[in-house]
């Protein structure tokens, strides 16, 4: 079993990096091997150079990594920043590079590209844990929930995910020890019980 996870945050120090070690242990508890990439630490470079339609290849190893492990992951995790509503523009130029055709998805037979294409991951599970510094009433009031739009179905529901679990933790810059370590033991929970229905 194969887990892909993957840290979008400038800052090691970052909450994003504490869950995605909370979440590394417990995966390697679990049995799985794991494909960990900090985007920020091995510089990914998000820019895509061509058109969708033309993103089948790279000559970039890196990006070809990333698309091989991604392909093969049985379960996926994503630690970002809530930023604007948005991941951080290094995560997005990733999906947008990784998340290509006929690695991502596909379109069937005689569909073209204005048709619905079909999911090709293999994961049946993926978890995005998300930071952010707006209390989470503000927030749902002002802006709703993009975040949730973007990966459950823009991205993961589209590419053939059929569980996508997100969680969003803060205001992280008013937290305290106690409450950071309340988040991590619940990040490990979900990633558990993650992990068993994929090895059940």
């Amino acid at each position: 079993m194969l887990a892909s996870l993957i840290v979008a945050n400038p800052s090691p120090t970052s909450l994003s990096h504490a869950m995605a070690q909370a979440a590394q242990e417990v995966l390697t508890e679990h049995g799985y091997r794991i494909a960990f990439h900090d985007l920020y630490a091995e510089q990914f470079n998000p820019v895509q150079p061509t058109g969708e339609s033309g993103n089948v290849g790279s000559s970039d190893p890196l990006v070809e990594r990333h698309c091989q492990e991604l392909a093969r992951a049985d379960l996926i995790a994503i630690f970002h920043p809530n930023w604007w509503g948005q991941p951080p523009a290094m995560l997005k130029g990733w999906i947008d590079r990784v998340f290509r055709l006929d690695t991502a998805y596909a379109y069937p037979p005689g569909v073209s590209y204005e048709g619905v294409p079909v999911g090709l991951l293999k994961a049946r599970h993926a978890l995005v844990f998300n930071t952010s510094n707006t209390p989470a009433d503000r927030e749902m009031a002002a802006f709703g929930d993009p975040l949730e739009a973007i990966w459950a179905r823009c991205v993961f529901g589209l590419c053939g995910v059929d569980s996508v679990i997100r969680r969003m933790y803060g205001p992280v810059s008013g937290s305290d020890a106690a409450q950071r370590a309340q988040w991590l033991d619940e990040v490990g929970s979900l990633v558990a019980a993650a992990a068993r229905r994929e090895v059940a």
